[in-house]
């Protein structure tokens, strides 16, 4: 009777410390990192958060709001979209961001996005003890160390080294994977900074090359506003062309009816290719504009530039880093991770029946996956750029400046200047202003010529009969010498040298 005791006694104190340990793993070592029964994106009330109007957040949009949960997955990549100012810089540097960035550790949303990965390998880790305890031995809760209830199965245990000889590799495949998925959104938030400086560099020009002469005010002020739409319009164009449908589409219809005329709006959206049509609306107006066509070819050399840009994106959009690559870097990940608790296993002896080994693992799981999910995260990096907020900076910056007019700030400013004669005279109507269809300028009076005197006829000068000995040789009685020969022997008594 006393052995059968004490075997219901270590079955009941292994069921204990299995179902604790097996919750432990299930709820306890993952479950900070789940995310919540959360609301829906759609449903969720997001007015509490710092967004400003075009989408864009700042270093503490999520600061203060405790009882707000946000959508995890892809519904959190639209609250990334981050545009700095000088008091975000403030913060970011503050003393005390170590402190903010640990306290919200559990609301991180690259961490909510593991919350399988992390779940299966604490599970991991949570059976390694388990059966290690069952096979191995155990530490009840008085602390009195009770045998294997299976000594006939192998403990479950690797060599570290296994994991020190492997982890260089995997470090090297995480730092590439991170790399060159940041080279990416580098690359990405270059074309959209090219985009935003030669939309400015476009209307400045057109607006200064603009020549007003025989154009009233108003025809000015309708042109340039015009091409100042235009290149608003490629760009929000593009933006909805590196964008989802279901995020971008609607909005994007309002905005084009909005703010241009409808058939052109109409032809934008009826386009196989909304960006090209955009941009080739943007070159019937700068050709239309009356100006010479080396300042046109010019403003060319910027609308150029916008094609480039969209050629880039539209690369990094539909060219991921190879697929085997990400790919072996998972699985890679994945076994290593999985195998990793086998070879913790000793190293947490000092612990109650291992069981530190588990948000070990938790932790460091984590930790790595995070690195593979940010890699990821940053892949594709168009829903993470404040796209919107660049295009209506570049709507409000473009409209302002046709709005300046020459002479607006006080000075007095010449209708022609002399270094641009060229340009608003001579041949150039010609060649510019009836190809555009507006009067050319008056052809400012040619100079009075000028009259230089006739050259004075020179004197001839006649030259003395060569002396005797100088004279030519009598013509021999034969064939006589050729002229080549002549010209020889008279060179030769011209010089002296006969």
């Amino acid at each position: 009777t006393s052995d059968g005791f004490t075997f219901i006694y270590k079955t009941r104190m292994m069921k204990s410390i299995s179902f604790a340990l097996l919750a432990s793993a299930l709820l306890g070592g993952a479950n900070g990192f789940a995310p919540p029964k959360l609301q829906s994106a759609k449903t969720a009330d997001l007015t509490k958060l710092n967004v400003n109007p075009d989408g864009s957040t700042g270093w503490d949009s999520f600061c203060g709001n405790d009882s707000l949960e946000l959508p995890s997955g892809e519904g959190a990549r639209k609250f990334r979209r981050t545009v700095y100012t000088h008091d975000d810089w403030v913060l970011h540097r503050s003393q005390d961001r170590f402190i903010d960035y640990v306290a919200a550790i559990f609301k991180s949303g690259v961490y909510k996005n593991l919350d399988n990965e992390v779940r299966a390998m604490t599970f991991v880790a949570g059976f390694v003890v388990v059966w290690n305890c069952i096979t191995g031995g155990y530490t009840d809760l008085e602390g009195i160390q009770q045998a294997a209830l299976r000594p006939d199965l192998p403990v479950l245990s690797m060599p570290l080294s296994a994991f020190t000889l492997t982890s260089p590799s995997l470090g090297l495949l995480l730092v590439f994977r991170t790399n060159s998925s940041y080279k990416r959104w580098d690359e990405a938030r270059k074309n959209w900074g090219m985009n935003i400086n030669h939309t400015r560099d476009l209307v400045r020009m057109a607006n200064v090359f603009y020549d007003g002469t025989g154009v009233s005010p108003e025809k000015r002020a309708e042109d340039l506003n015009h091409v100042a739409l235009c290149t608003w319009a490629f760009v929000r164009s593009m933006k909805r062309h590196l964008s989802p449908e279901w995020e971008d589409e609607t909005a994007f219809q309002e905005e084009l009816y909005e703010k241009l005329p409808q058939q052109q709006a109409q032809m934008i959206l009826d386009a196989a290719h909304r960006p090209n049509r955009a941009l080739q609306d943007l070159s019937y107006a700068i050709d239309d504009l009356p100006m010479h066509f080396i300042r046109k070819n010019e403003i060319h050399k910027a609308a150029t530039i916008f094609e480039d840009n969209l050629g880039s994106s539209e690369r990094i959009l539909t060219s991921p880093v190879p697929l085997f690559y990400s790919r072996h870097l998972a699985r890679f990940l994945a076994v290593w991770l999985v195998f990793m608790p086998l070879g913790l296993y000793d190293a947490f002896s000092g612990s109650w029946n291992h069981a530190m080994l588990i948000p070990a693992t938790a932790v460091i799981s984590t930790m790595l996956i995070g690195i593979e999910e940010i890699g990821t995260q940053l892949e594709e990096p168009f829903t993470v750029l404040p796209m919107q907020a660049f295009c209506d900076k570049i709507y409000n910056w473009c409209m302002e400046i046709v709005s300046w007019t020459p002479g607006d700030n006080g000075r007095i400013v010449n209708s022609v200047k002399t270094e641009h004669a060229f340009f608003t005279s001579g041949d150039a109507p010609a060649m510019n202003g009836a190809a555009n269809g507006y009067a050319a300028p008056p052809v400012a009076a040619a100079p009075a010529p000028v009259y230089e005197p006739a050259p004075v006829a020179a004197a001839p000068v006649e030259y003395a009969a060569p002396p005797a000995e100088y004279a030519a040789p009598p013509a021999p009685e034969s064939e006589g010498p050729s002229q080549e020969e002549l010209n020889r022997q008279w060179a030769a008594a011209a010089m002296g040298r006969r």
